[in-house]
This record gives structure tokens, sequence and C-alpha cells, in this order.
């Protein structure tokens, strides 16, 4: 019942703290450009963890993770283009704050409040993971399969403008995930007869296709475009001013942190939809609401200390029932089944000392999240000039040689171009991309809690009726 400390300290060696360092800092580039998320470079790392221990490959994918959402900060407050999603809402005050002149300032206060959200995210990390997974511990069939269903219809609930489009899709996901041979009674499903159906959709091939290519074609119609990026001068002297000037807003760091902790442990929204919640309540419990848009400090420090809790919350229920929080923690959720683990209630009663590892990685990487951004951002705001035409099609090398590692297998490869171009089409015609993966990969544990409720209620949905939770 007790952590390993021993393998709690593989995260304390050199090496580990060396790969912590490193994603945190590359997390910081990937979200400083726009078109690159945190999910594009969780997906690029997710085969490399492969030959890793597991406490090493996973704190590497954690550290990326909280360094990409809060590196987007930078294109949002210098070129008013989100870094990643999760910043629509910092472009709203940042930039006419760097308009003005305060492009130190607008920084400044990003830096600190992502600092501040993470912080807050990672006490509820601590102290809620174990309490979910005792009570997860309570769970049996018919509580899984009812979880997943939830989990699919509070996905398509806020696909974009159609729910509709949002079912659809999710329900996409489900029929791609019974190809393949059944894993009750191995018969054939769905496969034409081709053997590269047979073993199903591998599931990081569709999650790298779909969120790569797709993002990269998204963002090639403006591959050409020059960028401008405004002198910055930005300080350890005007960092330390600024942090005063945050902590007078502490009520508006907790509350959106706290916004951005509970969006997050809903499955499947994640940080797109928490800076926009926070800052919208922000703006209503101002006294000065005018202001907002403006360049309102309070502006910036809702959305990006929401955006960074939401990290720490997505791992809430992806440790404790197994379920991603958003499309980051899908693939962290691809680096566990490539490992053999299944993250839920027997993991952290069986192997407490995983758990621990993630959550001392989320704190140290946000303490070298903080760090870095104060030292290297010059450097950030560098990267932003990356040209695209070089930058796009390593990328693209960079997934296909992934994919064929997993299983050093063409077939993978193939998957992840279709399912790229599947993607691309979705995109075109307004369908989110998110319920699908969700689909894909929830819908293999639906269909086994479901056969297995239907054998003990002897073929009915009677035994839903006896299971209250």
């Amino acid at each position: 019942m007790f952590p390993d400390l021993g393998s709690l300290l593989n995260v304390f060696t050199p090496f580990s703290f060396l790969l912590m360092f490193l994603g945190v800092f590359g997390g910081l580039v990937i979200g400083a450009l726009p078109g690159l998320t945190g999910t594009m470079a969780v997906a690029l790392l997710v085969p490399i963890t492969f030959g890793m221990p597991f406490e090493q490959g996973i704190t590497l994918l954690v550290a990326v993770f909280v360094g990409a959402i809060s590196g987007g900060l930078v294109a949002a407050s210098l070129l008013n283009i989100p870094g990643t999603p999760a910043s629509v809402a910092t472009t709203f005050d940042a930039y006419p704050m760097v308009c003005r002149g305060e492009a130190g300032k607008a920084l400044g206060i990003g830096v600190f409040a992502s600092f501040a959200g993470c912080v807050v995210s990672f006490l509820f990390l601590v102290t809620l993971t174990p309490l979910l997974g005792k009570i997860a511990l309570f769970f049996g069939p018919c509580e899984y399969f009812s979880l997943v269903v939830f989990t699919l219809t509070c996905i398509a609930s806020i696909s974009k403008k159609s729910q509709v489009k949002g079912f659809l899709a999710g329900a996409l996901g489900l029929l791609l995930s019974t190809v393949g041979l059944s894993e009750v009674d191995a018969v054939p499903r769905f496969t034409f007869d081709t053997d590269l159906l047979q073993s199903g959709f591998n599931v990081m091939p569709v999650l790298i296709g779909i969120y790569a290519i797709s993002q990269i074609m998204d963002e090639i119609k403006s591959i050409r475009s020059p960028v401008k990026i405004p002198h910055t001068d930005f300080t350890i002297n005007e960092f330390w001013g600024v942090v005063k000037l945050c902590m007078r807003s502490w009520k508006n760091i907790l509350r959106s942190s706290i916004i951005g902790t509970g969006i997050g442990i809903l499955p499947g929204i994640g940080a797109g939809l928490s800076n926009i919640v926070a800052y919208s309540q922000a703006k209503a419990a101002s006294k000065e609401p005018e202001t907002f848009g403006t360049g309102n400090p309070d502006g910036i420090i809702a959305s990006e200390s929401a955006n960074n809790a939401s990290c720490g919350g997505s791992l809430i229920p992806l440790l404790a029932l197994g379920i991603p929080g958003d499309s980051t923690t899908m693939m962290m959720l691809g680096a566990f089944m490539i490992q053999g683990l299944q993250p839920g209630p027997l993991l952290i009663r069986d192997n407490p000392e995983v758990m621990l590892s993630i959550q001392v990685a989320f704190f140290v990487s946000t303490f070298l999240m903080l760090f870095l951004q104060i030292r290297f951002i010059k450097l950030l705001i560098k990267a932003l000039s990356v040209s695209r035409p070089i930058l796009y099609p390593i990328i693209l090398a960079l997934c296909a040689i992934g994919c064929f590692a997993l299983n050093s297998s063409m077939s993978d490869v193939w998957i992840f171009f279709i399912m790229g171009l599947i993607g691309i089409l979705l995109n075109k015609l307004d369908f989110p991309t998110l319920p699908l993966v969700l689909g894909l990969l929830l819908g293999k544990m639906a269909e086994d809690h479901l056969r297995t409720s239907l054998v003990l209620g002897h073929g009915t949905f009677s035994e839903y009726f006896n299971h209250p939770i």
C-alpha cells in the first residue's frame, strides 16, 4: 500500500531531472509556436518513452505537458495569436498591453499566473486523486460502462457548433474501436479480409495522425506569412514587480485556478474551455468590467492561471479512473498502455509509486517552468521566427518514424496517414475530432464492461438497477 521510495527516487536522478528540464523547455518552445500544441508534442514523444523505464518516460511527458500549456502565452501576448487553444483568452488583454509598450509586464503577469495555477492544481491532484481512487474501487462493470457513456456525451455536448456532429464523431470512434478481432471471442469484425485491419486500429497512429497532420495542414495556408515580433525587454526586476501586482489579485488567481482544475477534471474538456470560462468570471466579478479587453492585468491572470490549473485537473481522472481529462492525457494513456499499465484505482492500490512519481514530476516541472520562463523568455521569443516550411516537414517525418517504431510495422504508418486524411476531412466539414478519438480510445473498455454486465444480468440490463453509483 505504501509507495516504493526507491522507485520515487528515480524521478530525482540526474538523468530524470535532465529529462524534466528538456521536457519543460521543449514544451515551452512548442507552446510558443502557433499551430503546434502540447498534444502534438506528447504524441511525438510517446514512442520514444517505449524504451525507457516507465517513471522516466511519464516524467518526460508530464514536463512537456506543463511547458506547452504555459508556452502558449508568448505568441498570444506578442503576436495576438494563441500559441495553443488554451491561450485564446490571453490575447484579449495581453496584446493590448503589449501595444501600449508594456510587453515585459504582460509576459511577467502571464508567467506568474501560470505558475500559480499549476501550484493550486497540484494541491488538488495530491488530495483528490487518492479519494477518487478509493471511490472507484467500488466501481464494477455497470459503473465503468456508465462512466464511459457520460464521458462521450459530455464531450459531444460541447462540440463546436453542432451537438449532432459531436455525437456522430463519437459514434464513428466507437465504430472504429470494433474493427479487428474481438477480444472476447476472437471473431474478426470489419476487417474486409485485409491483414492491415486484423489487429484493429492501434491507438497511437490514429491519435498522432488526426492531431498532427490535420493541424499542420490547417496552418499551411498561412505558412508564408511574415512574423513581426515587437521589441521586448523582459527583466527579473520587472518580474518581481509583477509578482506584487498579481498577489493583490489573489482572489482572481484562486477562483480561476479552481475553475481550471474543475473543468480539467471533467473528461475530455481540458484547458481550451477553462481559460474562456475563467476570463468571463473574472470580468463578471470585476469592479471595472469595461476595462477588460483593453489591457487589464486581471484578464491575463484569469486566463493563464485557469489553463495551467487544468493540467493538474486533467491528470486526476486519468490516474483515478483511467479516463483521460483532455487530448494530451489521451496520449499519456497511450503511454500507459504501451508499458502494459492501466491507470485507475487498481494502479493506485497496486503501484502507488507510479502515481507519486507523476505528482512529483508535475510539482518539479512547475518550478522548472517558472525558472525557464524567467531566464529564457528572450530565447522563446526568438523561437517565434522559426521557418515553418522547414519545421512542418520535420515534424511529419518524426511522426511517421514514431508510428513505425511502435511495432516496427508499416501498417501503423499507413494508418497514421489515412487517419490524417480523415482528420483533414472532418475539419473541413466542421466535425470535432475529440469525440472520435475518445470513442476509439474508450470503445474497447465500454464493450468489455457492457458484455460483462450483461453476463451478470443473465442477458438483461437488470444489473444497472442494482448499482446506484
